[in-house]
């Protein structure tokens, strides 16, 4: 993990593209902007966390689902 320290106004860019810049600092806060063209998705971390699980969650649960079959069985005639 890189450690930056930054003041107000200042910026951290990532490659050419993306610009992250401290706007305001508070007792417990740090608002920041980012500047990122709109294909590159950003969320916040304890959003994407959730998301990925409740991704997780559905895949399993329609893994476990059970198709119940029997209606469709196919009767062999002698």
């Amino acid at each position: 993990m890189l450690i930056l320290t930054r003041k107000i106004d200042e910026e951290i860019k990532i490659g050419t593209e993306i610009t992250i810049k401290i706007l305001t600092l508070s007792d417990n806060q740090v608002k920041v902007g980012i500047s990122a063209p709109g294909d590159i998705q950003i969320y916040r971390g304890e959003v994407y966390h959730k998301v990925k699980q409740n991704t997780v969650d559905a895949s399993l649960a329609s893994i476990n689902d059970k198709i119940d079959l029997t209606g469709y069985k196919i009767k062999k005639v002698k």
